[in-house]
């Protein structure tokens, strides 16, 4: 392929990937109450509407609330969890990893309905709680890939040298381990962060109505017509999730946090 036509390819995957963004962010500049695009006039009226208005803003709070917490607690299982796989290479290991990885495995709805079903039964459905713990159960895989890999990075040598000059195993682990797995801790929690922001399944079958995150807003305004408030929303979502990722890219190694090898240990 000559390099005219891979450019030529590329800014055609790049328009085909960016075509919708351009589209919501035009509808949510619109000056009049309708999803037109080219947009009709331009206003920030619906920015304005999403961080002001008592009915978008409790829903922002809620999503906030449970993306932080949840991904907070997913990465304090995650972290013991690729500690001890890593450090005892015991027999089970790949059973533990599996187990880890299975929530996220499964399809959502599937996963939705196991959760329903616990906290109807245990008379807790409906409690921003459950649906934090229900979150941090369902993206614990993603702190744990990314724990395991930085867990699976780390040099040996530098462990046995530690512990040679009379370290114990606590000073190891926060000496040595804990600041050359901090990155990706950080990138764990981003990831389950972030994810948790859009979910919707999880949260309205263990919340309903009661725990109107975000996602749920949006759809539940569905049925009363379509605002550019929606449309807003999303850009707000994109425009997270960049900056999110922007900041691990710009002061971590990301290629390296995704599990991509450094030539000399290929």
């Amino acid at each position: 392929m000559t390099r005219s036509l891979r450019n030529l390819y590329l800014t055609a995957v790049v328009c085909f990937l960016s075509g919708p963004l351009i589209v919501v962010t035009g509808v949510s500049l619109n000056a009049r109450k309708r999803l037109f695009f080219p947009p009709d006039g331009f206003s920030l009226r619906w920015y304005i509407e999403l961080l002001s208005e008592k009915a978008w803003l409790v829903p922002v709070r809620n999503s906030l609330t449970i993306a932080s917490l949840s991904a907070l607690i997913a990465l304090s299982i995650a972290l013991p969890l690729a500690y001890f796989l890593w450090r005892h290479r015991v027999f089970y290991a790949r059973m533990l990893f599996a187990l880890g990885l299975s929530p996220f495995i499964l399809p959502p709805v599937i996963t939705a309905l196991g959760f329903l079903s616990f906290w109807v039964m245990i008379g807790f459905y409906g409690k921003m709680a459950a649906t934090i713990i229900s979150h941090a159960i369902f993206f614990v895989t993603l702190p744990l890939v990314t724990l395991s890999l930085g867990f699976e990075s780390i040099d040996t040598e530098i462990v046995e040298a530690a512990e040679t000059m009379g370290a114990d195993a606590r000073m190891v682990f926060r000496s040595v381990i804990f600041p050359m797995v901090r990155p990706y801790m950080v990138s764990g929690y981003a990831f389950a962060f972030v994810l948790s922001l859009n979910e919707y399944i999880v949260a309205y079958m263990v919340a309903g109505f009661t725990v109107e995150t975000l996602p749920i807003k949006i759809f539940n305004s569905l049925r009363y017509g379509y605002t550019p408030v929606m449309a807003a929303v999303a850009v707000v979502f994109v425009l997270l999730a960049a900056l999110i990722f922007g900041l691990i890219g710009r002061f971590g190694d990301l290629p390296k946090l995704l599990g991509a090898m450094n030539p000399e240990d290929r």
